[in-house]
């Protein structure tokens, strides 16, 4: 099945600060989880604990039912994606065609890690959580090593987004962004939010089937007013979400929305 968007209408939604949303195309598919659209336009998706991607180099899939559910799929690297399946604690590496590059299996290591949330750090790195310690660590897989980058903070780890620059983290009642040499950057008490997708220094936050845009939440508390605006979209089930590259999609259970998202520019 190929991977091509049809598309149903446009119209645009003026909100906030000159900021504006469109509908630019809807497609119907039946998958169990959205992953999202990687910066080479190739879908992922989970079906029957299987991922797959889906674009014009061809068809691709990976499954190891062995290792369990698949709780999370990074691919902010096309060529390494990171699969985290947190029932075995294992993370596995995978390239551009889905061949399994590496797995790394937390039970083994020398210092036993009991993780919660697995992603890319790029530097042959991952952001973890681990629960034992309830703080947010840096791990090398090639040198072996960890590195902690958050003191211990309470409450359950709800949605973990990085890249490789900042690791955003939301438990029940705080959001936190933090950089990779270990500094907290913002920290603000979490207004109800479910799930969180980023761009950079900015978030796209999920809250009661409605979707917030916080702007430059990796930016050091500072005095300079920065407005979340919650983003006038029309009215369907939210189930899966993804920002990137000013796209943002949005999975209702049985169809693909694709918007853009217009920023303001910066003076």
């Amino acid at each position: 099945m190929r991977f091509i968007y049809s598309l149903l209408f446009v119209f645009i939604f003026q909100i906030g600060f000159g900021q504006s949303v469109s509908l630019k195309s809807t497609k119907p598919i039946a998958m169990d989880r959205f992953v999202g659209i990687d910066n080479f336009k190739n879908a992922y998706f989970l079906k029957d604990r299987v991922l797959h991607k889906q674009g014009e180099d061809g068809n691709f899939v990976y499954n190891a039912l062995q290792l369990g559910r698949i709780t999370t799929v990074d691919i902010i690297n096309p060529l390494k994606v990171v699969i985290f399946f947190q029932d075995t604690n294992t993370v596995v590496l995978l390239d551009n065609k889905l061949n399994e590059i590496e797995r790394i299996n937390f039970n083994n290591l020398p210092q036993f890690l009991n993780v919660s949330s697995a992603t890319n750090a790029g530097s042959n790195s991952l952001w973890i959580f681990n629960m034992d310690t309830q703080q947010l660590e840096l791990y090398n897989y090639r040198a072996k090593m960890q590195t902690v980058v958050s003191q211990p903070f309470p409450g359950k780890l709800m949605s973990q987004a990085s890249n490789f620059n900042y690791c955003f983290t939301l438990t029940e009642k705080k959001l936190r962004a933090f950089n990779v040499y270990g500094s907290l950057l913002n920290e603000t008490k979490n207004d109800g939010y479910e799930n969180i997708v980023q761009l950079n220094e900015n978030l796209v936050a999920l809250k009661e089937n409605s979707v917030y845009y916080i702007p430059d939440f990796a930016k050091r508390n500072d005095e300079e007013f920065r407005e979340t605006v919650k983003l006038e979209l029309p009215e369907m089930p939210i189930k899966d979400l993804q920002l990137t590259n000013d796209f943002l999609y949005i999975y209702d259970g049985k169809n693909l929305h694709t918007f853009t998202l217009t920023l303001p520019k910066k003076e």
